[in-house]
């Protein structure tokens, strides 16, 4: 099995229970939506300039590099035809830990069974997005305290949104919850602001960390 990776590298987390610490970055080309937002479109287009790894050159790059945390990411890594085999793969390094950055809009049960189960990152794409109907809520019944969800805000209706959805699906306490701000569109104090006034407890605010620390537009990091 062959698949489509748009770049590999080295870096910290920037977001997400991880953030701050080493991890190795496998990012797959392509995804299933189109946010209005999207800060790595480049990965995502029918045109993008990709490699073709197998699972034993994915695996090796990974084991290679010494770093314990591995992140799945795209594009929508979802997507990948044999997804679960690379993952059952990168379960065999010792001491690994994968997470897997996803959209929100791809079923994850089939992957929740791996020999060595996954953290998921999962988004919830909120009004600004333009593709919140393609989010799929019925996910949050099989999270557990490892995974996340995040929300990326842009403006008031998206915190608004954001709220409705820890509240409706009981989310406090059952993951992790991260707002992070859209880049350049919201101050974070704003959301600050938000999550103070609705005492929204065990929800974190989140800045993306490469973009503070590197350029925001800067790949690889």
């Amino acid at each position: 099995m062959q698949f489509h990776v748009a770049e590999t590298f080295v870096s910290i987390n920037g977001e997400g229970q991880r953030a701050g610490e080493p991890a190795v970055f496998i990012r797959f080309a392509g995804c299933n939506l189109h946010c209005g937002y999207c800060d790595t479109a480049w990965a995502n287009q029918g045109d993008t300039v990709y490699q073709c790894m197998t699972e034993k050159e994915i695996t090796s790059y990974v084991e290679a590099s010494g770093i314990q945390n591995v992140t799945l990411t795209g594009g929508e890594p979802l997507i990948q035809e044999g997804i679960g085999g690379l993952i059952d793969c990168l379960g065999k390094i010792p001491s690994v830990r994968i997470e897997i950055e996803t959209n929100g809009s791809v079923d994850i049960t089939p992957f929740l069974q791996q020999a060595v189960r996954p953290a998921f990152t999962l988004d919830y794409k909120l009004p600004s997005s333009g593709m919140e109907s393609a989010m799929i809520t019925d996910h949050y019944r099989y999270l557990e305290k490892k995974d996340t969800i995040k929300f990326v805000v842009s403006d008031q209706e998206d915190l608004e949104r954001a709220r409705q959805i820890i509240a409706e699906y009981q989310l406090q306490g059952k993951c992790g919850l991260y707002v992070s701000p859209v880049f350049g569109q919201i101050d974070p104090a704003r959301i600050v602001e938000y999550i103070l006034a609705h005492k929204l407890n065990q929800v974190h605010v989140q800045l993306q960390l490469h973009k503070w620390i590197w350029s925001p537009d800067r790949r690889g990091v």
